[in-house]
């Protein structure tokens, strides 16, 4: 055994060994300056991507005489080729049989580029695009141009130019599908960064919106930024954000969720602890109260950090209807959460242990119904619900069009068919229908998924020791909720620790104008939304004596 890990550590310490080599040869690449002449660029272009068809190197001629020789490199597809033509080719490759209506472009045309400052001449007086920078080494080159930038190389020249002619196929700005609202904007996040940031924009408009841009991923690349309002959010978070993104090694992020696993601060934890949304007022929202938005390129949900386990029962439509309703509303959506919980372990319990605890009409008909039935109650229930997180799999699954009607004429046929069979018993047909659709009330999927797994260990418990293995269960769930960090703030805030001023909007919704204050412990700057509004409720409106509207 012991020779047998020796073994094992060597093996480790020579791969890491490997890959310290690979990755100081990928450092040598970065550094790497473009040839002094064209050609060479140009063959280790072409020597480097392959013989790939999408890759248009176009090598042309400018200057007085046509002295200069240049090429355009870009990737089809990527580029937006009406831009290349009008702004670029036309600007730079001028027909010397026109007439005098060219005579400036001409002029300008027929400069001597041979001078050193041929790059400064190029940015300055012939390219009329907003986007151009210089390029000096090869790896720049590479990441450029695979993110869908035009590079312009000349000869005998030891750099080029960065020319923004980004444009792709994008999907247009539609209503969310994983967070429904009945009142509400109807704008989401899409799979284009700009576009994401542009709809975050349209609702913060204020300078000190800050925006960091980091590349993550050796082989992707990926285009990953930070918005946070500067003056508002804490130092520290925005801090322990940025170095936890820059500690992230890896050769690929296709999608938030590889970010969200590498920023958590807990691994093995069935709550979720980074927050996520494709709604842009919800992100909004949470900028406005000193969080921090991580938008990743490629996917339209964007993270949101620190999350509380509060902040996963709320709603943005919480903050369109009014007072009264939104309380209603979220205290049945905690109620359904332990409906969700405890409903199938509760019945374990009950009919299994604590038969003194039913009503004796109640308690005959459930022993008459559970009469035929050969399984007892944990191994009823057990089935049950796997038969319905089957179905639930499935129909999310399946197309569209045939998905809802998979799931519903299931879940009847085969509970009734188990029923009829005599597997299992009508009223876990019941108890289980409301599990399921209790599940589905909170406005967060992933908390939807911690009650999953959370509810067959609460079933294991009910069925070894009753009610006290459901109040066990609690105990430790709660301990550990409260041992949870988000970023460095403590994940039951402000329920534990407790925070009087912060109940305004944590299980209640107290009207706008009673929320005065930012989170304490999320926003330690700037607190006070706004100063000028008097603490109270506001005046009605003074009624005029006579009809017919107020005196002039």
């Amino acid at each position: 055994m012991k020779k047998m890990k020796v073994k094992k550590i060597e093996d480790l310490k020579k791969r890491r060994k490997k890959n310290k080599d690979s990755s100081a040869s990928v450092d040598k690449s970065k550094t790497t300056p473009l040839h002094h002449k064209l050609e060479q660029n140009v063959d280790e272009l072409k020597q480097s991507i392959g013989a790939s068809n999408d890759v248009v190197i176009k090598q042309f001629y400018i200057g007085k005489s046509k002295e200069k020789k240049c090429a355009l490199v870009f990737i089809d597809g990527l580029v937006d080729k009406t831009s290349i033509q009008e702004f670029i080719l036309e600007s730079m490759m001028v027909d010397y049989t026109e007439e005098e209506k060219d005579k400036e472009k001409k002029s300008i045309q027929q400069q001597d580029f041979s001078s050193s400052n041929m790059i400064e001449q190029l940015k300055q007086q012939l390219l009329p695009v907003s986007e151009v920078e210089e390029l000096a080494d090869l790896q720049t080159l590479y990441d450029h141009v695979f993110s869908g930038d035009t590079i312009l190389l000349l000869d005998e020249s030891p750099s080029g130019l960065i020319i923004g002619t980004r444009e792709w196929k994008q999907r247009a700005v539609m209503e969310p599908s994983s967070q429904m609202v009945v009142r509400g904007p109807r704008d989401g996040f899409t799979e284009t960064l700009r576009t994401n940031t542009m709809l975050i924009r349209r609702r913060i408009k204020d300078k000190n919106l800050r925006l960091e841009s980091h590349s993550i991923g050796k082989v992707t690349k990926t285009d990953v930024t930070m918005m946070y309002l500067e003056g508002i959010v804490n130092d520290g978070v925005v801090k322990e954000v940025r170095e936890r993104l820059k500690r992230i090694d890896t050769d690929a992020i296709l999608e938030s969720g590889y970010i969200e696993e590498f920023i958590q601060d807990e691994a093995y934890t069935p709550f979720p602890t980074v927050y996520n949304s494709e709604r842009p007022d919800t992100i909004a929202a949470g900028i406005l109260e000193g969080r921090v938005a991580i938008l990743v390129d490629g996917t339209p949900f964007v993270l949101l950090v620190p999350a509380l386990f509060v902040q996963f029962f709320q709603s943005s439509e919480d903050y369109y209807h009014r007072t009264d309703i939104v309380i209603a509303v979220r205290l049945l959506r905690y109620f359904a959460f332990f409906l969700s919980l405890l409903t199938p372990s509760i019945y374990i319990a009950v009919t299994t242990f604590h038969h003194e605890m039913l009503p004796t009409p109640l308690l005959i008909s459930l022993a008459a119904q559970r009469e035929g039935v050969p399984f007892p109650a944990f191994i009823e229930a057990l089935l049950m619900v796997g038969a319905f997180e089957i179905l639930h799999e499935a129909g999310i699954r399946m197309p569209r069009a045939v998905g809802s009607a998979i799931s519903i004429v299931g879940a009847l046929v085969l509970g009734e068919a188990a029923v009829q069979a005599g597997l299992v018993s009508a009223v876990m047909v019941i108890v289980v229908a409301l599990t399921a659709i209790s599940s589905f009330v909170s406005p967060s999927f992933n908390m939807g998924i911690s009650v999953r797994l959370i509810r067959v260990f609460l079933m294991i418990l009910a069925s070894i020791f009753g009610l006290f293995g459901i109040i066990l269960g609690l105990i430790v769930m709660v301990l550990h909720l409260c041992s949870l960090r988000s970023f460095g703030i403590p994940y039951m805030s402000p329920l534990a620790p407790l925070n009087a001023s912060n109940q305004k909007d944590a299980i209640l919704r107290l009207p706008h104008w009673s929320l005065l204050t930012r989170p304490h412990l999320i926003s330690q700057k700037n607190v006070v939304r706004e100063q000028t509004v008097k603490k109270g409720k506001p005046k009605p409106p003074t009624k005029n004596r006579e009809e017919g509207g107020s005196k002039s």
